[in-house]
């Protein structure tokens, strides 16, 4: 099962701030809307997207069907089918996707520690 890209979701204070701190470390602004209230950054094949006002916790992200430049891949496992899996593994969900659709989808799961796990599809 190959997970697809992979970045940590920062819950931020001030975007600015934040946004300014990790260009200090070489990060630039790769995507987003700060308007919103969120931005993506990379430092090359790294990526973090800093998120204000919209969760809590910093989080691990799995988005299936791109790769780390945002580019969707030709082949790649659905999130659906990650979700049948992980289901026949044991594992428990926060949230799920409807299994019947198809296209963008999330669910979240949490590990042991209480680390949130989002994987969210956009494809």
């Amino acid at each position: 099962m190959d997970l697809g890209a992979f970045s940590v979701s920062l819950s931020v204070r001030d975007l600015d701030v934040s946004r300014a701190f990790y260009e200090n470390l070489g990060f630039a602004v790769f995507g987003g809307d700060p308007e919103q209230g969120w931005l993506i950054l990379k430092n090359g094949d790294v990526v973090i997207g800093l998120f204000m006002g919209m969760f809590e916790k910093n989080m691990l992200t799995f988005n299936p069907g791109w790769d780390s430049g945002a580019s969707a891949l030709d082949s790649f496992t659905d999130i659906r089918d990650m979700q049948r899996q992980l289901k026949a593994r044991g594992v428990e969900f926060v949230t799920e996707v409807d299994e019947s659709g198809s296209g963008p989808g999330s669910f979240l799961v949490v590990d042991p520690d209480g680390n949130p796990v989002l994987f969210d599809q956009h494809v």
